[in-house]
């Protein structure tokens, strides 16, 4: 059998002249599946004992050279060879091995082209090693090769940030020898390996290149890095397991340093947070698959109107504007206009000033903002945002005006963060028109963009929502018509829930501590001292006359609102921000308030551990969730668990409430939630979906269907 007869499904090969071209052809992107492995292996292998090949290329078929694991092995047995099984062959290849990278080379990808002798890539290429994104790290050398190359800051960089490199950069720092241009990577690898051989030049490993040759500079990058991810990892598994295997890289051999690295890699692999991380990954790409997508194209959409100039429509109007969208903003009158362009102006004003714009970027993009007091501004744009106060009368007014002036198939949407959708489009002569857009402030920053749909929507409004999200970035995820839609309906009640374990003993200080060690970045009360006590109250008084006379209601929040205490705008909420500090204070006078309204109701405090606060706020959460999803007001589990990842602080690597109640096991969340239905029946009502997915055996997972 000659070289240039060995072909699978997925590798295939080719002589060249003297050099052997391996191509990888996996679509859509080459992924490193079983067969890859095997194919990979055998050809390298082939070419090694064929003496009419002087050198081999490796290159991707398509647009991209390898994108990483295969996504469709993730949970199955691990088949022969391992991809460090077929990455120590390509590097003991007595040829010169040449990588010739198009597109992505990242992962397991980056980590073949790391054991191959020489690099060459096209200017589209980009490189990574992105596992720490999924609870992993580098399995295949990734670890031992990468800072031997660029030295152990660069390498550790890389691994933790996870980010992706291009092509320049990646020469600057080593991983590649050379960059090539066109578009075909068969032709700039072939003439790289023509060129190599005339010039005689031999294998060159990687594993004996002297990144860490000087060891002080290397330990002070280690221990930088293992400084950093105490304090940015908190609670994450990986990083840290990345960072030892650099510190094995440089105190071992490298043999040891990559059966260490594998031993570690596969710890990783077994972490519960790999299944966080690994849900939360795709989760987020399932988001967008909603009917409506699948049912209907978007509208045309070339400009956006803002109704509003405050923090919120300023932070949408970046958003739009960052998205390369023109931009109208209307207000009531010309103070408030130019309030609204310096609210505008002030964030590009802080990039520039931190040097990450400049001026004359700035200018280029402020050239898309248009301010005006007239309503009919907005004649000719494809879709206006209403970003006005949250009251019905007040936005009823506005789409009154919109209706009046906007053209027809023009998009209109309510950036309302509770109220009633349905309501403020039959004010309007075009219901079907109608969505919400509910961004999270800051809305130039924060992800996560709820697009709600009321009943009488198109599919085609929904359709160019999400096809908005896509441009601005965010992350989209499509709510049903209730009040606080997915997100805030759910916080509303595990808020209730802190409440309530306030009243009963613990201080506002000890749950959010708790919350903070579960994982997120938050507790409950800072986040009301962040937003404002005042929005929650004016929401509760809303809400009051509503509201069951049964129900627990806990006023320790409404007698700190009657002090004027609002959180930090104020410089005192929940607790004391002296001089405008950002970081807030314990208040021996909030523990006051909070003594008084016990004895106001006879209770006696008791304690509670973090353990037993995180139970209740957990369960209410999940159970929640679980309502949503039966009414409808989320399609999927998964989406909740989105919508807590991209704006509630959600710790990711526990993939969201949905997926941390299924790695808890739902049997133990229903067992807490009718324990504590003995305290308080009214409030710990068990969701009936809980109760059934129990009953079945099944969990949340088995709910996520793909969707459109």
């Amino acid at each position: 059998m000659t070289t240039a007869s060995i072909t699978t499904p997925v590798v295939r090969s080719a002589r060249h002249g003297g050099v052997l071209c391996i191509t990888i052809d996996n679509a859509p992107v080459n992924a490193i599946s079983s067969a890859v492995r095997r194919g990979l292996k055998e050809a390298v292998e082939a070419a090694d004992a064929d003496a009419a090949v002087k050198a081999i290329l490796i290159v991707g078929e398509g647009a991209n050279f390898v994108a990483g694991a295969d996504i469709r092995e993730f949970g199955q047995a691990p088949q022969p060879p391992s991809l460090p099984e077929v990455c120590n062959r390509i590097e003991a290849c007595g040829k010169p091995v040449i990588a010739a990278i198009r597109g992505a080379a990242l992962g397991g990808g980056l980590e073949i082209a790391l054991a191959a002798h020489y690099r060459v890539a096209l200017q589209d290429a980009k490189l990574g090693l992105p596992e720490v994104q999924l609870g992993l790290m580098p399995g295949a050398g990734g670890t031992v090769r990468t800072p031997r190359l660029v030295g152990a800051q660069a390498a550790l960089d890389l691994m933790l940030s996870g980010r992706h490199v291009k092509a320049k950069e990646s020469l600057s720092l080593g991983l590649l020898d050379r960059l090539a241009e066109g578009e075909d990577a068969q032709v700039a690898g072939l003439t790289y390996a023509n060129e190599l051989l005339a010039q005689g030049a031999g294998v060159r490993r990687s594993r004996d290149a002297q990144g860490l040759a000087d060891r002080a500079a290397a330990q002070a990058a280690i221990d930088a890095a293992k400084a950093d991810a105490a304090k940015k990892s908190r609670g994450l598994f990986s990083p840290m397991k990345i960072v030892e295997a650099v510190q094995t890289a440089l105190d071992k051999s490298f043999d040891e340093a990559v059966k260490a690295e594998r031993e570690a890699f596969l710890a990783c692999i077994e972490s519960p947070q790999r299944a966080g991380l690994i849900h939360a990954f795709f989760a987020e790409r399932e988001v967008a698959k909603v009917p409506e997508a699948k049912a209907a194209q978007p509208r045309k959409l070339e400009s956006v109107g803002i109704v509003g100039g405050g923090t919120m429509g300023a932070g949408i109007a970046v958003a739009a504007m960052d998205a390369g969208l023109p931009v109208v903003m209307v207000e009531r009158d010309q103070a408030s206009i130019d309030r609204g362009r310096a609210n505008v102006e002030k964030v590009y004003d802080g990039l520039v000033a931190k040097g990450r714009m400049t001026p004359e970027a700035k200018a280029a993009v402020m050239a898309r903002y248009t301010g005006s007091t007239d309503y009919a501004a907005f004649k000719d744009v494809d879709l206006v945002i209403e970003a006005v106060f949250e009251d019905i009368e007040v936005k009823k007014a506005v789409f009154k005006e919109l209706d009046r002036v906007c053209k027809a198939g023009a998009v209109l949407a309510t950036n309302t963060s509770y109220l009633d959708i349905d309501a403020i489009a039959a004010s309007t002569s075009r219901p079907q028109d109608v969505v919400g857009l509910h961004f999270f402030s800051p809305a130039n920053i924060m992800k996560l963009l709820e697009i709600v749909v009321p009943a009488k929507v198109s599919a085609d409004v929904v359709a160019t929502a999400f096809a908005l999200a896509k441009r601005m970035k965010k992350v989209p995820v499509r709510a049903g018509v209730c009040d606080g839609f997915i997100g805030n309906r759910i916080l509303a009640v595990y808020r209730q829930a802190a409440d309530h374990i306030l009243e009963d003993g613990a201080s506002p200080y000890e749950i959010d501590a708790a919350v903070r060690g579960f994982g997120y970045p938050m507790g409950p009360f800072q986040v009301s001292d962040l937003a404002g006590g005042d929005i929650g109250w004016a929401t509760r008084k809303r809400k009051a006359a509503t509201r069951d006379p049964k129900a627990r209601y806990v006023e320790v929040a409404d007698r700190i609102c009657e002090r004027g205490w609002f959180g930090q705008k104020t410089q005192r909420g929940w607790y004391v921000y002296p001089q405008g500090a950002r970081a807030g204070q314990e208040d021996a006078e909030v523990l006051a308030i909070v003594d008084a309204e016990r004895q106001k109701k006879g209770i006696v405090p008791r304690k509670f551990t973090a353990e037993e606060i995180m139970r209740r706020y957990m369960a209410a959460m999940v159970n929640e969730g679980a309502k949503v999803v039966a009414e409808g007001i989320a399609l999927r589990p998964l989406d909740v668990d989105v919508t807590f990842l991209s704006g509630y602080g959600f710790p990711r690597y526990r993939g969201g409430p949905m997926k941390y109640a299924d790695m808890v096991g739902l049997p133990k969340i229903l067992e807490d939630i009718r324990a504590f239905a003995k305290e308080d029946p009214l409030f710990w009502q068990p969701a009936p979906l809980l109760e059934k997915l129990v009953a079945e055996g099944k969990d949340f997972a088995s709910l996520n269907q793909p969707q459109g």
